[in-house]
């Protein structure tokens, strides 16, 4: 298993030592094998893109339809170990657009949230690797996939009132420090 995520996480945890997430998913990693596959049933990895617009001031977000929430970009690694590719593979997937700048190869955010039994899946965690992405939502429009009610442009002002979830809280407090 490639060390590459593990020093992005290690790299994380100097910049962000406060938060308890990213010790937990150093654990994981460390500890659990198939920890990039659904066939583990405690969890698994998962990349996802924070989209933002080249002003910093829209993000792009879905309304998934099984979690029934709005969320950032993202899914599954379906074994693929590189979570940037993951996070570029579900955002194309998710919002039809085909380019986006990777503002930065480091994690911008870390979460572990628990998913709920859906058909089959029994309940898990998804341990998810968040990176900076931007596009540009004058460009292209956008595509409203099958997994998602809707894809969107939101204000930044406004993500909080579509969800208000801690790690949520936490990407937009990230994004504000780039604007000044």
């Amino acid at each position: 298993m490639t060390r590459k995520l593990e020093l992005l996480i290690e790299n994380y945890i100097c910049d962000y030592p406060h938060e308890k997430s990213p010790y937990d998913m150093l654990h994981f990693y460390r500890t659990e094998k198939e920890v990039f596959s659904k066939k583990n049933k405690k969890g698994h990895f998962t990349g996802s893109g924070w989209v933002v617009s080249p002003d910093k001031r829209k993000i792009l977000m879905t309304h998934h339809k099984t979690i029934n929430k709005w969320l950032q970009l993202g899914g599954h690694s379906d074994g693929e170990n590189d979570l940037l590719k993951v996070a570029l593979r579900e955002a194309t997937e998710e919002s039809g657009l085909r380019r986006f700048e990777v503002l930065n190869k480091t994690i911008f955010d870390l979460d572990i949230h628990k998913i709920q039994k859906v058909g089959s899946d029994s309940s898990h965690f998804h341990y998810d690797v968040r990176f900076l992405l931007e596009a540009d939502p004058e460009k292209k429009p956008i595509i409203v996939s099958k997994e998602s009610y809707d894809v969107a442009w939101v204000p930044i002002g406004n993500v909080l009132r579509l969800n208000p979830e801690k790690s949520i809280h936490r990407m937009v407090n990230k994004t504000m420090v780039l604007l000044v």
